[in-house]
C-alpha cells in the first residue's frame, strides 16, 4: 500500500474547495444574466424605445466585470489538476480532459468571439447582429457550463470508459456515454436554472435598492417585472430538475442521498426531512437516534429516490455493513475485493516486467474479476466510505428552503408590480434587497451538497481522494493556498468595489459609448 500523506491530501482538498467555492461566485451570476442581458436587448430590438438601451447596457456592464473575475478564478482551478491531482490527471486524464479541451476550444471561444461585439458594437454593427452576439455569448456562457459539467457528471458517476491494466489508467470507450451521462445531464439542468434564478435575485436586490434610494424608478420597475418573470419561470424549472437531480443521486449515489437525508436506517415508505437538528454524536453503526429533533413528512423520500411511495431507501448503516434482505453488498466485502485486485495487478505488472505470460494471463483473468471495487481496496475501514454528514445535510436543507421562498419573492413581486404599488411597499423592497444575498447562500449551498455529498471518492467508486494527489510536501500546498485566498479575497474585494461604483452611477453615466 502507498503511503500517504493526509496532511497533504488535506491542505490540497481545502486549496481546490476554496478555489472552486470562490470561482462559483461569478459562475452561476454568468449563466443567468447574460440571458437576462439578452432578453433586455430583445426588447428594446422589438420596441425601439432607448430606455430599455440603457437598461441592457447597464446590466451588460455588471454582466462584463463579473466575467472577466469568473475566467480569473476558472483558470486557476483547471491548473490544480495538474499541481496539486496529478495522480488523477494521470489515471483519468483521456476523459476528463475531452470535455475541458471542448469546452475551452468551442464553447469559450464562441462566446469570447461575440463578447467583443456584445461590449464595444454598439455604434458598429447593425442592432440585429449586436442582438445576435449577445445571444451567442448567453448561449456560449451556458455551453461552457454543459462540458464543464460533464467532466463533474462523470466523476460522480464514471461511465464510458474501460481500464488498462498495462498502463493503469482509465481510458474513454464512449464519448456519448460520458456526454450523455445520466448523472451530467441532471447537473447541467438544474446548476444552469439555479443561476438563472441567481442573475433574477441578483437584479431584483439591485432594482430594489434604486427604488429604496427613489432613483432611477422606472428603469428599476421595468428590471423588477423581467427579472420577476424570468425568475418565477426559473425556480419552478429549478424545483422540476431539483427533484430529478435527487432522483438520479439515489440511483447511482446512494450514499450521498443517505447523508443530505441524514439516514442511517434504510427505511420502507420512507419519510423526508423537512427540518431537524443532527446528532452531533451519532456515528455509523451505534443505536442513537441520529437527530435531536426533527420534522418529517412520510413517504416522500421513498417517493422521490424511487419514484414509489412504498419503495426501500437505504441508509448509510445498509451501505457500509450491508443488507441482505435487499442485496446491498457491505463496504468491508468490497475492500477485501479491491485488495485482490490491487494485488492481481501488481502481480500482472510483475509477470510482464519478467515476461512470464501465463502468469499474466491469469493475474490479469483473476483482476477482471474484482477490478470495479479496486478503488475500494484504497480504504482502510468501511466507515471511511461516509461523507461527513452534517456538512451536506444541513447545506442541502438550507438550499431547498430558501428555493422555497425565491418563487414566493418573485410572485409577490409582479402582484405588486402590476398593481404599481411597488414604491410604496418598503418592507417588500428591503426583502427584495437582501433576496440577492439569500440567492448566493443558497447557490454555494447546492455545490457543498454536490461535492462533500461524494465523499471520499474523486472518482465516485473508482479512485479516493488521497489517491488523486500530487506527491508534495505539505508546506508547498499550505503557501499556496494562502496565497490564492489573499489573491481570491482580493479579486472579491475588487469586484464588489467595481460593482458598487457602477451601481452608484447607474445607467445613464454608466453607458458604454
Amino acid at each position: 500500500m502507498v503511503d500517504i500523506d493526509l496532511n497533504m491530501v488535506n491542505w490540497a482538498r481545502a486549496q481546490f474547495a476554496l478555489t472552486a467555492m470562490y470561482h462559483w461566485i461569478f459562475v452561476p451570476l454568468t449563466l443567468g444574466l447574460s440571458f437576462l442581458c439578452a432578453f433586455f436587448e430583445s426588447i428594446y430590438v422589438r420596441t425601439g424605445n432607448k430606455e430599455w438601451r440603457s437598461i441592457t447596457k447597464f446590466w451588460m456592464m455588471l454582466f462584463g466585470i463579473n466575467f472577466a473575475i469568473g475566467v480569473a478564478t476558472g483558470i486557476i482551478l483547471e491548473f490544480q489538476f495538474g499541481t496539486n491531482w496529478s495522480n488523477y490527471s494521470w489515471i483519468v486524464g483521456d476523459i476528463f480532459g475531452a470535455p475541458l479541451a471542448i469546452e475551452g476550444i468551442f464553447a469559450f471561444f464562441l462566446e469570447a468571439t461575440f463578447f467583443a461585439v456584445m461590449f464595444f458594437g454598439w455604434n458598429r454593427v447593425s442592432k440585429g447582429f449586436h442582438l445576435f452576439s449577445t445571444w451567442m455569448v448567453a448561449i456560449g456562457s451556458n455551453l461552457s457550463a454543459v462540458w464543464i459539467l460533464v467532466a463533474n457528471g462523470w466523476m460522480q458517476n464514471p461511465v464510458g470508459m474501460i481500464f488498462n491494466p498495462e498502463t493503469a489508467r482509465f481510458e474513454m470507450n464512449s464519448f456519448s456515454e460520458v456526454v450523455f451521462n445520466p448523472v451530467a445531464i441532471s447537473k447541467f439542468v438544474h446548476t444552469s436554472s439555479s443561476g438563472f434564478l441567481l442573475a433574477s435575485l441578483f437584479v431584483l436586490s439591485i432594482s430594489c435598492w434604486y427604488m429604496i434610494r427613489g432613483r432611477h424608478i422606472q428603469m428599476a420597475k421595468k428590471s423588477i417585472v423581467v427579472a420577476s418573470v424570468f425568475g418565477l419561470l426559473s425556480a419552478s424549472y429549478v424545483a422540476f430538475t431539483g427533484d430529478e437531480s435527487a432522483y438520479v443521486v439515489a440511483q447511482k449515489q446512494p450514499m450521498k442521498l443517505a447523508a443530505i437525508e441524514g439516514l442511517y436506517k434504510g427505511q420502507t415508505k420512507a419519510p423526508i426531512v423537512a427540518a431537524g437538528i443532527l446528532n452531533p454524536d451519532k456515528k455509523p453503526g451505534d443505536n442513537q437516534d441520529p437527530f435531536l429533533v426533527k420534522i418529517k413528512i412520510p413517504y416522500l423520500l421513498s417517493l422521490l429516490a424511487n419514484r414509489s411511495l412504498n419503495s426501500f431507501v437505504p441508509g448509510i448503516d445498509d451501505l457500509v455493513y450491508g443488507n441482505d434482505e435487499h442485496k446491498i453488498e457491505s463496504i468491508a466485502s468490497k475492500i477485501a475485493k479491491g485488495k485482490t485486485a490491487i494485488n492481481d495487478l501488481a502481480m500482472f505488472k510483475q509477470a510482464r516486467k519478467t515476461n512470464n505470460s501465463q502468469e499474466a494471463t491469469l493475474s490479469l483473468a483473476n483482476f477482471r474479476k474484482n477490478q470495479e471495487f479496486m478503488g475500494y481496496g484504497y480504504l482502510n475501514k468501511p466507515e471511511e466510505a461516509v461523507p461527513p454528514v452534517a456538512i451536506p445535510y444541513y447545506a442541502f436543507h438550507i438550499m431547498v428552503a430558501l428555493g422555497t421562498l425565491f418563487p414566493i419573492i418573485f410572485a409577490v413581486f409582479l402582484f405588486y408590480a402590476f398593481k404599481d404599488s411597488l414604491t410604496q411597499k418598503k418592507w417588500l423592497l428591503t426583502i427584495g434587497l437582501i433576496s440577492g444575498f439569500l440567492g448566493y447562500i443558497a447557490s454555494q449551498a447546492g455545490w457543498v451538497v454536490a461535492e462533500v455529498g461524494r465523499q471520499p471518492w474523486a472518482i465516485n467508486g473508482l479512485l479516493p481522494v488521497k489517491m488523486a494527489t500530487t506527491n508534495l510536501a505539505p508546506a508547498n500546498v499550505q503557501t499556496t493556498f494562502f496565497m490564492f485566498l489573499g489573491l481570491f479575497t482580493l479579486l472579491l474585494l475588487a469586484e464588489i468595489t467595481i460593482m458598487l461604483k457602477q451601481i452608484s452611477i447607474g445607467p445613464e453615466r454608466g453607458e458604454i459609448k
